[in-house]
């Protein structure tokens, strides 16, 4: 089953234009890397596919139904009402964790499932606890933000996004604000979510990495999908300006 699709998205910023013509699918199961130097415009298809951004055309579809469509050029949303449950399909994890610095770890979780899902409490704190000792944070959930290293605080953020157990999961950049070390604690947690066929869009320039846990990996370059396919497809291919990138970021 699709999870996800976009087609033929475009996006202008000032004339500028970031996305050329994009069209992609996420099936349910399916975890896709997405690869590519600044610029190309890898975080900018995720915040359109976040709602975040607004297309200037195309499609963006969850399980086969319309968040946009194209009318006469233009990109036309559905209502704010269709637009709220369809933000239920997906999680998103940023690259700077985006954590209330005000809010303890529990709340910091918790908070969203109160106020927008109107969970009772109890469910909301059992979920928040139950995905904070799946991610070795259990004796955390009563710190703050500041308290904890970079690799505790995209944790929170990651359980914060399983907490509103979404159909997929997208992620940009996850370790670009983490040394080494916290490196491979952040992405341990998500080769495990892989495992359980978590449905993940993960933004990287860790190509290893890609290459372990992407059942798909595309590259863009320049607002387009230049090259995509498996791992050893991508990494065995005969461009010479996707061997250069891998290459170059593998440190060969």
């Amino acid at each position: 089953m699709k999870l996800l699709e976009m087609n033929h998205v475009k996006k202008n910023f000032d004339g500028l234009e970031v996305l050329k013509d994009i069209s992609l699918s996420v099936e349910e199961g399916e975890v896709v890397s997405i690869i590519g130097p600044s610029g190309s415009g890898k975080s900018t298809l995720l915040r359109c596919a976040t709602l975040l951004e607004q297309m200037d055309s195309g499609q963006l579809l969850y399980l086969g139904e319309y968040a946009a469509k194209d009318e006469g050029g233009r990109c036309v949303y559905a209502s704010k009402a269709d637009l709220k449950r369809l933000q239920h399909c997906f999680g998103l994890v940023f690259q700077n964790f985006n954590l209330f610095p005000h809010y303890s770890v529990l709340k910091n979780i918790t908070d969203s499932l109160l106020c927008v899902d109107k969970l009772p409490r109890q469910e909301a704190v059992e979920r928040a606890e139950k995905l904070l000792a799946q991610l070795g944070l259990a004796d955390k959930r009563d710190a703050y933000p500041y308290q904890l290293s970079g690799g505790q605080q995209q944790r929170v953020s990651i359980a914060r996004a399983l907490a509103k157990q979404p159909k997929l999961l997208f992620f940009d950049e996850p370790t670009s604000a983490l040394d080494p070390e916290l490196t491979v604690e952040v992405l341990k947690v998500i080769k495990q979510l892989a495992k359980e066929h978590m449905t993940m869009v993960i933004v990287t320039h860790e190509m290893q990495f890609a290459r372990e846990v992407s059942d798909r990996i595309i590259f863009m370059e320049e607002g387009v999908i230049k090259e995509q396919g498996t791992p050893d497809e991508l990494f065995g291919t005969d461009n010479e300006r996707v061997r250069e990138f891998i290459g170059h970021l593998s440190g060969k």
